[in-house]
């Protein structure tokens, strides 16, 4: 009879590794809310004070999580021309984010940041200097790029809906309640009242949906030209 995989993973060594690992896992499935060192040991079956051998604090074990989003994420290269490498960075980073919703939020707070977090920083640093932005125009880039990026997460993260098919559905239900609530109050259609919203919520949204990696990639697009007209004097 095969063990259950909690009985297996208690036998297992502990390591820091480990215990970051069973966080970013505990993290991902019930939220950072949940997290506490008392219920990650016991989901490791070992003893609260065990941890502190390897994380001395709560902080410090949100610090190797965070690292460990880091290391996940694409870095940029110097092989392939500024704007490609950006490219590629942010959506890969997007990506990451997506898989881990918790993180979001926390990516630029930590006070003692990681090697991974390094590694990255240095390296879109690196790309930026290399592909010709003075020092001054590197650090502004580097900034509006990670505000859009960490921005458009957070509002994924905060979204009713996960993909066009779903957005079309919530926009088609949203018309739907406001033609209702204009019925029982005899009041102005949506049309009527919100002309502009109701083109774009029910005469659109509605129909074909709302797809957030087109809408991501299409304003990085327009963020990389303009820093690449910056970066050109224009």
């Amino acid at each position: 009879m095969e063990r259950p995989k909690l009985a297996t993973e208690a036998r297992a060594p502990l390591s820091r590794e480990r215990v970051l690992r069973a966080a970013v896992a505990r993290a991902a499935r019930d939220g950072i809310e949940s997290l506490t060192m008392r219920k990650l040991a016991d989901e490791l079956g070992v003893g609260a004070m065990s941890l502190y051998h390897y994380v001395p604090n709560k902080e410090r074990l949100l610090d190797g999580m965070v690292d460990i989003v880091f290391s996940e994420i694409e870095l940029p290269s110097t092989d392939v021309d500024w704007k490609s490498a950006m490219r590629r960075r942010a959506i890969s980073t997007r990506e990451v984010l997506n898989r881990h919703r918790w993180a979001v939020g926390l990516m630029e707070s930590r006070m003692t940041p990681g090697p991974a977090s390094f590694r990255l920083h240095d390296a879109v640093l690196g790309c930026l200097r290399e592909g010709g932005f003075s020092i001054e125009l590197a650090i502004q880039a580097y900034s509006v790029q990670d505000a859009y990026i960490y921005g458009f997460a957070l509002q994924e993260k905060s979204l009713p809906f996960d993909n066009a098919q779903e957005s079309a559905a919530v926009a088609e239900e949203q018309v739907r309640q406001f033609t209702e609530l204009a019925e029982e109050r005899q009041s102005a259609t949506l049309a009527e009242e919100f002309p502009y919203l109701a083109e774009v919520v029910g005469g659109h949204v509605a129909n074909v949906g709302y797809d957030f990696t087109a809408a991501f990639e299409y304003g990085l697009d327009l963020i990389l030209e303009a820093l690449e007209n910056r970066r050109d004097g224009g």
